[in-house]
């Protein structure tokens, strides 16, 4: 086996026997071998011719073997006090041809052929006389070896390939061919040094030595003697140390004979087990007498640990390296007994199994014979133990306790473990009745919401009046409780346990009443501030927070989970946001629940009634727990930007909280009390840096912002803060002051204008108001007439259809009372009438536009303008009765934020403008109510005098023909149309 070092050792049962590797001395060896295939070309190229002086074998392809004189030997071969079978002698004959002496290496064999095991018999024989006959001299070059250590009476070859050790061997082979080889102690340094050996090593002799085509060397060595390194004399070009002969310590007493022959005899148990030991070299072992053969002969077949090999080495008596061999092949032949044990009884039964089966079991036995706990153990173990420290509900304990038993008798290998394991996994992970809330503290919770939020009382005080009943109703309960106890205890032998007000009881219906959250939704255009006011609730509670987006689900299993019957099925998103924040009473926000989706997957909204709905939501079942989960403490907020995408059942089960938008001034305290503080952190500021005055945040909001919410007042704000902290790091003076003036250098131009001044600037336009998702918006129609054979209205704008059917009744009620509106009789007759609704792009419906379409019609048949400092909004019957409509509080701040001041809105929305108006608001605003479309007009309609003028005309001439019908003049259109 070669290893990857530049002394590479090759396995020794496949050298060993070789002798044409080794010359005649130093073939000497007790352990059977076997002659490897990489030698059979050098032994064949050392039949060639090659000059005896040279000491080296070159390349097989071009180069002879040298052959060892036998004047260099130093152990002497004998056949001796043991038992032969067979004898195996190298001969050297020198011939001499044509005047130069030739040297070649004859193999005689005897009759009897030599069998595996007579090296170790001759070794037995010529132990002692090696030792009387071996010379040692005081200084020897030092060869490390990687991840090898050599014993004497072992045959080893080696490849070397560094040039250093290339040159210690050349050198060598010239000599005596001894050098002392030892182990490094580490295998990963390639030029080791003094301090990278260890100290003791044993003295070899080279025998045989032949280049390869690769560059590198191989060698053959037999081990000698055990020395030790005293102190290094040289460095360079190779090691070179002063060494001293360490003999073994031979004990000749009986224990030391026992401990040979048990050696011996878990030797042989070992080869029976192992396939990469020769059976010839066990029996060898049989006819080796000294323990110290033994000892050596066997450590050089079985496999160690690198620092058990030389520990051996080092040690002296040879009684305690028997002792040592002894401990280790019996702890091997246990491991290798019970492994063919398992093998044997499990053949039976594996089937269809894979090999990884029998190597699971194998460890498993091997685990339980140490006394250690297997994986699979240790993880049934560690859940059986979370299960019991759970607390879960009895339902979900039996059903943990039969899954956990499944999981017992299940192998690692089949699907259906890692689908029980994730199960269980789940179950001890949900916080069954773990909860966060503390005691409810109204007060605290009232600072909190006027710490984080500006204004919004109605949504202030429905949390708060929530907060009151629950801690009124726990108190209650508290005293309740404690009077039964008190009447209870005065009776005699009666045992009272302590009741917990706060520990949930599922099974009464009373505790599930105080227990029961309310599901808030707030409604409102983005930027309003809903998510940030969730984060608030809960840190008022005390509890734990989580945020859930639900736009654009489409599948029910997004909500109930999938079922367990398919691979990689998931729990739900609401119960893994329970295991997720760890407690059964967090508060968890359902953001965009009006863009749930639905197709052929499911409905998401119907899987949302069963969470969201508190007479069903404390017996909650996901697919994939099919256990019963109590919801009914978990405070559920969704938000929503309208309400008429969420279907009526999922929105009846939620108490709505509108929250429309912001006034100029409460975006002023919001941007100088929230958003400018903020934004002056981020961006790396210190509030004396920079001063914004209150004239610039208003000019912001007005000339750079035009929305319900804060949020591109937040971006303009934080846009002013980089613009002061660059002028900071460029060197500039501070504090930097921020005016009204200044605001178009930081913000560049001005973005919105009041418009509505500019754009009523004849008869036949109005502006109106209009609600969308993201507030209110002002919107002008515009009206013109032309003449055409047939009477039709025309309608652009991408108007809906509940918007077309306003313009067809405004354009029927002006018609059909066009007296009463001061308007000729066949006013229209003969015309088209075409409305338009500009801003074509987008899609535009709802009644709210009718009072506006009459206005529109009136202002152009009868050539008055309409007011450009007004506003209206309101639906129209064909009685001319104006309905009440929605959204006013959207609608009046979009009229002020474009600079209208008066608006005109139905009669019956005035209690709406005081409730949801703020004060501030009203009072700079001016606000006309109207029940009847006349109202409207006359409030909407400037006064023409020279319109007044014709109309006298024209009553002075029907006064002169009254009861005669007027021709088809149509002098007022005409009038209209050259207006």
């Amino acid at each position: 086996m070669e290893k990857k070092t530049d002394q590479h050792a090759v396995n020794p049962q496949e050298v060993l026997a070789q002798p044409e590797l080794l010359d005649e001395e130093a073939s000497v060896t007790n352990e059977p071998q076997q002659v490897p295939e990489p030698a059979k070309e050098p032994a064949e190229a050392s039949e060639q011719p090659e000059d005896s002086t040279e000491a080296e074998v070159e390349t097989v392809a071009d180069k002879t073997d040298p052959t060892a004189e036998t004047n260099d030997a130093t152990v002497t071969e004998k056949a001796g006090k043991t038992k032969k079978t067979g004898k195996t002698k190298k001969t050297e004959k020198t011939e001499k041809t044509n005047g130069t002496d030739e040297t070649a290496t004859v193999h005689v064999t005897d009759k009897d052929k030599a069998d595996e095991t007579e090296q170790a018999e001759e070794g037995q024989a010529v132990a002692e006389e090696e030792e009387e006959k071996l010379s040692i001299p005081e200084i020897l070059p030092i060869l490390p070896l990687k991840d090898t250590v050599i014993y004497p009476f072992s045959v080893q070859p080696f490849a070397v390939g560094q040039e250093r050790y290339i040159r210690l061997i050349d050198d060598v082979m010239h000599g005596n061919r001894l050098v002392v080889l030892v182990a490094q102690k580490s295998p990963d340094i390639d030029h080791a040094g003094p301090d990278d050996i260890y100290r003791v090593g044993t003295v070899s002799r080279v025998g045989r030595m032949f280049r390869m085509p690769d560059g590198t060397v191989q060698i053959a060595v037999q081990g000698l003697e055990r020395v030790t390194i005293d102190e290094f004399t040289e460095e360079k070009p190779y090691l070179k140390a002063r060494i001293t002969a360490k003999p073994d310590t031979q004990e000749n007493d009986t224990e030391t004979e026992a401990l040979k022959r048990n050696v011996i005899s878990y030797f042989q148990r070992l080869v029976a087990l192992v396939q990469n030991v020769p059976e010839g070299v066990a029996a060898a072992t049989l006819n080796l007498e000294e323990p110290r053969q033994v000892v050596y002969v066997i450590a050089t077949f079985v496999q160690m640990e690198m620092e058990l090999r030389q520990k051996l080495l080092e040690l002296d008596s040879v009684r305690e390296k028997l002792v040592q061999l002894s401990t280790f092949l019996n702890h091997e032949l246990e491991v290798l007994e019970l492994g063919k044990k398992i093998q044997t009884s499990a053949q039976e039964e594996m089937g269809k199994v894979q090999r990884e089966y029998l190597l699971r079991e194998q460890l498993k036995a091997i685990q339980r014979e140490l006394g250690e706990e297997s994986e699979e153990q240790a993880t049934v173990n560690d859940l059986r133990r979370k299960i019991e420290e759970s607390k879960m509900p009895e339902e979900a304990f039996k059903e943990a306790q039969r899954e956990l038993s499944r999981l017992e008798k299940l192998p690692t290998v089949s699907p259906e473990y890692s689908i029980i394991r994730t199960y269980l996994e789940l179950l001890v992970s949900l916080p069954w009745t773990k909860g966060t809330a503390e005691k409810i503290d109204v007060t605290h919770a009232h600072e909190v919401l006027d710490q984080d939020h500006y204004d919004l009382q109605k949504i202030k005080e429905r949390i708060l009046e929530y907060l009151a009943v629950r801690r009124l109703k726990e108190d209650r309960l508290a005293e309740e409780q404690q009077r039964v106890r008190e009447e209870t205890s005065t009776e005699e032998g009666v045992e009272v346990d302590n009741i917990d007000p706060k520990l949930p009881l599922n099974e009464q219906e009373a505790k599930r009443s105080i227990n029961r959250e309310p599901i808030l939704c707030f409604v409102g255009p983005p930027g309003v501030g809903k998510t940030s006011l969730g984060q608030s609730i809960a840190r008022a509670l005390g509890r734990k927070f989580a945020r859930m987006s639900l736009g654009g689900i489409r599948d029910e299993a997004e909500i109930r989970g999938h079922r367990r019957t398919y691979i990689g099925a998931m729990p739900g998103r609401i119960i893994q946001t329970l295991r997720r924040v760890g407690a059964n009473d967090p508060v968890i926000m359902l953001d965009e629940v009006d863009k749930v989706g639905a197709d052929w997957r499911g409905d998401p909204s119907s899987a949302l009634l069963e969470v969201l709905d508190p007479e069903q939501n404390y017996n909650f079942r996901d697919n994939y727990l099919d256990l019963p989960f109590d919801l009914s403490k978990v405070m559920f907020i969704a938000t929503a930007n309208a309400l008429e995408p969420i279907p009526a059942p999922l929105r009846d089960r939620m108490e709505i909280l509108e929250l429309s938008g912001y006034t100029e001034e409460q975006k002023l305290h919001i941007a100088l009390n929230y958003l400018l503080p903020k934004q002056i952190e981020s961006n790396g500021l210190k509030k004396a840096e920079l001063n914004v005055d209150d004239a610039a945040i208003r000019r912001v909001i007005r000339d750079y912002t035009r929305e319900a919410g804060v949020r591109n007042l937040e971006r303009q704000i934080g846009s002013l803060c980089r613009k002061a902290a660059r002028q900071i790091s460029e060197g500039h003076e501070t504090p930097i002051d921020v005016t009204s003036e200044k605001v178009t250098d930081f913000l560049g131009r001005q973005r919105f204008f009041d418009e509505s001044a500019e754009r009523i600037d004849r008869p036949g336009i109005a502006t109106g108001l209009a609600w969308t998702a993201v507030g209110g918006e002002i919107m002008f129609i515009e009206a013109a007439t032309m003449p055409g054979k047939e009477e039709r209205l025309i309608l652009t704008g991408q108007l809906g259809d509940v918007m077309k059917e306003s313009a067809m009744a405004a354009l029927s009620y002006v018609r059909s009372n066009a007296k009463t509106l001061g308007l000729s009789a066949n006013v229209f007759e003969g015309q088209n009438v075409h409305i338009h609704v500009p801003a074509g792009a987008i899609p535009k419906d709802g009644p709210s536009a009718g009072v506006t379409m009459i206005t529109v019609l009136v202002s152009l048949a009868s050539g008055r303008k309409v007011r450009s400092d007004l506003a209206m909004t309101g639906e129209i019957t064909l009685r001319g009765k104006v309905m009440p409509i929605g959204g006013i509080k959207e609608k009046v701040l979009a009229a002020y934020r474009s600079g209208i001041r008066t608006i005109i809105l139905p009669e019956k929305n005035r209690a709406d403008l005081l409730e949801d108006i703020p004060n501030e608001l009203r009072d700079q605003m001016t606000f006309h109510y109207a029940s009847d479309i006349s109202q409207v007009l006359a409030a909407a309609l400037e006064e023409d005098h020279s319109n007044h003028d014709h109309k006298d005309k024209d009553k002075a001439k029907g006064s002169e023909g009254e009861g005669e019908e007027r021709p088809r003049k149509r002098k007022g259109e005409k009038a209209a149309a050259k207006a």
